[in-house]
């Protein structure tokens, strides 16, 4: 699986299967001038030396706390086909904090409610938190779980966004189709109201009262009668679930 933390989409196959070598030393001299630009009042980014141990990239941010050594890094970075020129490096080294785990505030403050995958084997869904930056979503999950109070209010707010948030809707003969223009796994949003969903499938002059909804986390999300839904679903040659409207209610928070 391409390590997409690096931005790998942009690299070549063969660059990912013949890889040049990036270095710490490499990595520390794109590090040392790029990471003052990235840090912010409540991102902290520093390399910390260590005598005879190597050096450790250290990011915080409110609660959460990534120590990585830069030497783990390029390895990283070499076998994810990342070129070891300062203009790729520097790109790699952005995507990677870009990556970076949620904050509980962060989440509080902008997290949106979506669809996600709750199993490795891709059989079964459920809601997630999930915050934007820039053209990425990054799932939440909770530091202090046991908190409920809090969890259910960020996720509560989460809810809220996802109706707000502006969707782009187009029918394809019996099929309607929801996507976000810059970050897919946002489609999922509109599920948080499907009788809105179903009032705006009808203004575009389909009526689907029935309607079963083609869940591919990250895709679009396509709604249909349960006849060409089961078809949509059966011609994929990606992992999906299929649910009626009804049922979207019931999906557990991931």
């Amino acid at each position: 699986m391409m390590d997409t933390r690096f931005g790998g989409s942009s690299t070549g196959l063969l660059q990912r299967l013949r890889p040049a070598r990036i270095s710490a030393a490499d990595l520390r001299e794109v590090a040392d001038g790029l990471l003052p630009a990235l840090a912010t009042t409540r991102l902290r980014l520093a390399i910390a030396q260590r005598t005879g141990a190597g050096s450790l990239l250290v990011l915080e941010e409110d609660e959460r706390i990534v120590r990585v050594h830069l030497s783990d890094l390029a390895e990283q970075m070499t076998r994810a086909g990342v070129r070891p020129t300062t203009t790729a490096i520097s790109t790699a080294l952005a995507s990677w904090v870009a990556h970076r785990p949620v904050t509980d505030a962060a989440a509080a403050a902008a997290g949106i409610a979506v669809v996600d995958w709750s199993d490795t084997a891709q059989t079964a869904v459920g809601w997630r938190v999930v915050v934007r930056r820039g053209e990425l979503a990054l799932p939440w999950t909770p530091v202090r779980a046991a908190d409920v109070v809090e969890v259910n209010r960020t996720r509560a707010a989460a809810t809220g966004r996802a109706h707000d948030l502006s969707l782009d809707l187009r029918t394809e003969g019996p099929v309607a189709l929801w996507s976000h223009p810059t970050v897919p796994v946002l489609a999922s949003a509109a599920l948080v109201a499907p009788d809105r969903m179903i009032e705006r499938i009808r203004a575009e002059g389909l009526t689907m009262p029935d309607m079963q909804v083609v869940i591919t986390p990250h895709r679009p999300v396509a709604c249909a009668r349960p006849g060409v839904a089961a078809r949509l679903a059966g011609e994929t040659t990606e992992a999906s679930v299929t649910l009626p409207w009804r049922r979207l209610a019931d999906l557990p928070w991931i």
